[in-house]
């Protein structure tokens, strides 16, 4: 038996009630990402919170489950964070819900009492492109960056990874989004049935082109990549001889390239040179160049940067990179002045670190590298950039010690899969303590990850590719589509509103 709208809120009728089960609902899809990895429920994760917002009694209502969903969603994917935030973790994500609130009101417009077919199919399009705009904002980094966006959820499935090589992650949330609107129809509109069951079949069929039509990165050669993890090693000093060690071990199996994690160096190399002589002498050892990260106070005093240096048998070679996008407030806060605060309830970032301005390529002579620093992983943009520039391997050098048994490490390793399937070229992710993963130009895993218990060095054979993407080429092409389409929705319901004014009877 169908289930009406007015009994629906009926049975939330109690604001408080009704609240909470919109964070419980907005929450559900985070079970669709790493630790978890439930990837087939992002497919019907909204299915609820979108059945809330069309039974909400108003407009306001509706935005305000928008807006409650959101902040349960971010609070969720984001958990792992109240260790270092605290109770300000709640407050960001009550921030960045209220992104979410035009979209609960457009579910309720579209999706609401007295659908017709009209409606139903403009909500076929515009809902998932509502939603896409909210993941468009929030990527912005100083407002979080692209963390959790709903296509992440799909990392190991390949048909979704070829999708993501067309039209990056933003293609992969709006089929995800699309598939949860059509069921909300199925399930609450049946006289809107067929509109709902075409875009069903659309998103089937359009996949199915993808994955047998689109093109595919050209395999050339390949490089012997080694990843350093020195597990879990207290103090900067201890971490290093660890390096050096498990480094050591790698006499003999001829890698092109040895990869330390992000923060693996704690000291300025021009005020330890012996520092820089030890990891040269090494680099002679061992017969390949070592990509280091070094996070420390500066030797001429300019502050705190995160800094990847590639050292061969000679010493430092080549340009370094300065990380340019910070975590905020694990590694800046914005507005100090203002939000300074967060200090005194969490572990957010005492000093602000010093910011990098462009990105480097990095030739080894065997093999050239593009190196990102932890976060910047997330975004797609740099990784595209870097292809571009003529990167053969994709570099992430992270540390995720500070949420080691979250669902953080295998989020961030998850990330890696995306960008090498959206820029055709394979990534190597290295951590100081798990989980270290390396996937080819496809996005597909290559070797065994090393897990958060792990204290190892690991050599693997990373297949290169030539070529560009179609989403390299094309760039965010989805999100401005999403965008336009919005806006063109927007002019016309003005229009709409406006003519309807203007044809009233005036007041006699």
């Amino acid at each position: 038996m169908t289930v009406t709208a007015q009994e629906q809120r009926s049975r939330l009728s109690s604001p408080w009630a009704r609240g909470l089960g919109a964070a419980a609902a907005g929450a559900l899809p985070a079970l669709a990402f790493p630790a978890p990895s439930l990837w087939w429920l992002a497919y019907v994760a909204l299915v609820p919170w979108m059945l809330l917002a069309r039974s909400a009694g108003s407009a306001r209502r509706a935005a305000l489950d928008g807006w409650l969903g959101g902040a349960g969603f971010m609070l969720a994917v984001h958990h792992w964070l109240f260790a270092s935030l605290n109770v300000f973790i709640v407050v960001l994500a009550l921030l960045l819900g209220a992104l979410w609130a035009p979209w609960g009101w457009l579910v309720r417009r579209l999706l609401g009492e007295g659908t017709g077919s009209r409606r139903a199919a403009a909500a076929m399009v515009l809902v998932p492109c509502g939603w896409l705009m909210v993941e468009l904002v929030r990527s912005w980094q100083y407002l979080g960056g692209p963390w959790g966006l709903l296509g992440a959820s799909q990392w190991q499935v390949r048909p979704a990874l070829r999708l993501a090589s067309v039209g990056g992650v933003w293609l992969v949330s709006l089929l995800v989004v699309l598939v949860n609107t059509a069921l909300t129809a199925l399930v609450a509109v049946p006289a809107v049935r067929r509109p709902a069951a075409t875009a069903l079949a659309t998103a089937a069929v359009l996949t199915g082109m993808v994955w047998l039509w689109a093109p595919h990165p050209q395999q050339s050669g390949d490089a012997r990549v080694a990843v350093v993890q020195p597990g879990v090693v207290v103090g900067p000093e201890a971490r290093f001889d660890r390096q050096v060690a498990l480094t050591r071990g790698l006499v003999g199996s001829h890698p092109d390239l040895v990869v330390w994690g992000e923060s693996s160096v704690g000291f300025d190399l021009t005020s330890r040179p012996q520092l820089a002589e030890e990891l040269a002498a090494l680099s002679q050892q061992v017969g390949a160049d070592i990509l280091v990260n070094v996070d420390a106070e500066r030797a001429d005093g300019t502050g705190i940067s995160k800094t990847s240096v590639l050292i061969g048998p000679d010493g430092v070679t080549g340009p370094t990179y300065d990380k340019m996008r910070l975590v905020p407030f694990g590694e800046y806060i914005p507005f100090r002045s203002l939000l300074g605060w967060a200090t005194s309830v969490g572990k957010a970032a005492g000093e602000d670190r010093q910011r990098g301005d462009h990105q480097v390529v990095m030739d080894t002579g065997t093999v050239r590298i593009g190196p990102l620093i932890c976060f910047e992983s997330a975004f797609a943009d740099m990784s595209r950039n870097l292809a571009d520039k003529g990167a053969q391997v994709l570099v992430a050098q992270s540390s995720t010690s500070s949420f080691q048994g979250s669902w953080a490490p295998a989020q961030h390793a998850s990330l890696a899969a995306l960008r090498a399937a959206e820029s055709w070229r394979p990534m190597v992710h290295a951590t100081l303590t798990g989980i270290s993963a390396v996937y080819d130009a496809n996005g597909r895993p290559v070797g065994q990850r090393i897990s958060e218990s792990g204290s190892t060095a690991r050599v693997y054979a990373v297949p290169l590719a030539t070529g560009r993407s179609p989403y390299d080429r094309f760039g965010d092409w989805v999100p401005h589509l999403a965008l336009l389409l919005v806006v063109l929705a927007a002019a016309y319901e003005i229009r709409r509103v406006v003519l309807v004014r203007r044809s009233a009877p005036g007041p006699r």
